[in-house]
């Protein structure tokens, strides 16, 4: 499941810090919940793929980590992303 190129352009320059920016935890947050939330909506039809919901484990895991991060350096950016996005946290 992969994210079509004008949407993942359009969500790098809604979330990102700065002109050139393209790796801030901001927009890499915004990637895996937009790929979470198509992974979410395909196991919802395909119940029995495992192969699947591995990667959407995976995935979680990995957007709670740049999350965590987010909060131990920058508070502020945090609480403001988690709205922007409406993540329960």
């Amino acid at each position: 499941m992969s994210i079509a190129l004008e949407r993942r352009k359009q969500l790098v320059s809604e979330y990102r810090v700065h002109g050139k920016d393209s790796g801030s935890p901001e927009v890499q947050i915004a990637l895996l919940t937009e790929q979470i939330t198509e992974l979410s909506s395909h196991l919802q039809s395909h119940a029995k793929d495992n192969h699947s919901r591995r990667g959407l484990v995976l995935k979680v895991a990995r957007r709670n980590r740049l999350l965590k991060y987010l909060a131990n350096t920058d508070r502020d950016r945090y609480t403001s992303l988690i709205g922007r996005l409406g993540l329960r946290k």
